[in-house]
């Protein structure tokens, strides 16, 4: 195990500045704790909250930092207390890494909206050091935000899943949204709508995919499986679809009018954000009123829905749609992600790529 004298490294791309601009980084791990699963890191998938981090775009970030949480690698060594994971084993990690333990939200399993929660990047963990994420060659994380990737379940294919499928599995086991019958929408076609259409669809819900044009039409209702396409800027199909839908899944990570969604709601419909945005929305207060409608958001999910989503996704034969690149791509993969140029979720090939710091 580590130690003081012969500290354990690792080397990850990092962005220095709000370029983004991510580079080869060596840093120090913490010495293996009881509690902690030592984790050689095999793919890690891209998502847009990496760009925001890395581009400082919601004013917090911290340089040098290594992004990523869509993290699947291999359990190379464990702490003396851990007792869920052995070496060799095919894990997996979000998007969180700590929490106090002893809230409320931790005692009920809703560890994520721990006040004292601890990212994966761009954060402190306890010992006063930055948090670097799945970017990188290893990690050592806490046995508790560690997930056993199932059998058979590709670790590109799963990588995904972390941050994509529970953000959208949670809130669908939050409010009720898991029965058969359901009519709901995924507005945004991306690495968290794509898999929304999917788990809904296995949940036996009629879904109607909302984006701002016809291009990814064929897409949708094709290979994904989508019951309907509307395209938000067409007034007449939009008034159409009013009052059509229990719930709404708002994936798109940018300033968007919330109207036109909300009238597409029945009574006591709920439309649950999940994207990430440095600009206010806004709604006039009738918009909801008038149907007892709800707006809510939710945040990725806690470690035993990450548990539920990945058996729900191996039962069902559930799959991400990925492009998998190597980490010297990972700066043109960035770019192409934040123009919406991806089918559907960027994974980074680590454990096949050349990272060594230059």
């Amino acid at each position: 195990m580590g130690s003081l004298e012969n500290e354990r490294k690792t080397t990850g791309w990092a962005a220095r500045d709000p370029s983004g601009i991510l580079s080869p980084y060596t840093y120090s791990l913490r010495n293996t704790g009881s509690e902690d699963v030592f984790i050689k890191v095999i793919c890690c998938g891209i998502c847009h909250t990496d760009i925001h981090q890395a581009k400082n775009d919601l004013g917090m970030s911290n340089y040098p930092m290594v992004p990523g949480h869509e993290v699947v690698g291999e359990v190379v060594e464990v702490g003396s207390g851990v007792n869920k994971f052995t070496a060799g084993d095919i894990v997996g990690v979000g998007y969180v890494v700590g929490c106090c333990k002893n809230c409320s939200p931790c005692n009920t399993d809703r560890e994520q909206y721990c006040a004292k929660k601890i990212w994966t990047f761009n954060d402190v963990y306890t010992d006063g050091k930055p948090t670097q994420g799945g970017f990188s060659g290893s990690m050592l994380v806490d046995q508790k935000f560690v997930v056993k990737i199932p059998d058979g379940l590709a670790p590109e294919q799963a990588a995904p899943l972390l941050c994509a499928g529970v953000t959208v599995y949670s809130p669908l086991n939050h409010f009720g949204l898991k029965e058969s019958g359901l009519r709901g929408a995924i507005l945004g076609l991306g690495g968290v709508g794509h898999m929304g259409v999917k788990m809904a669809k296995a949940m036996g819900h009629h879904v109607t995919v909302i984006s701002s044009t016809d291009k990814k039409k064929t897409e949708a209702l094709d290979h994904l499986g989508a019951d309907e396409y509307l395209v938000s800027s067409d007034t007449e199909a939009m008034q159409k679809a009013a009052e059509s839908l229990d719930y709404i899944i708002d994936t798109v990570p940018a300033f968007h009018p919330l109207e036109p969604c909300l009238s597409l709601l029945r009574i006591d419909g709920k439309l649950i954000l999940t994207g990430v945005t440095n600009t206010p929305l806004q709604f006039l207060t009738p918009s909801v009123m008038l149907g007892r409608k709800s707006i809510a958001g939710t945040l990725v999910g806690s470690m035993k829905e990450q548990e539920e989503m990945l058996a729900f996704c191996k039962e069902k034969n559930l799959t991400s749609m990925v492009e998998v690149v190597k980490m010297d791509y990972i700066n043109t993969a960035m770019e192409r992600l934040e123009k919406n140029d991806v089918r559907y979720r960027f994974v980074v090939d680590v454990a096949g790529s050349k990272i060594d710091d230059q």
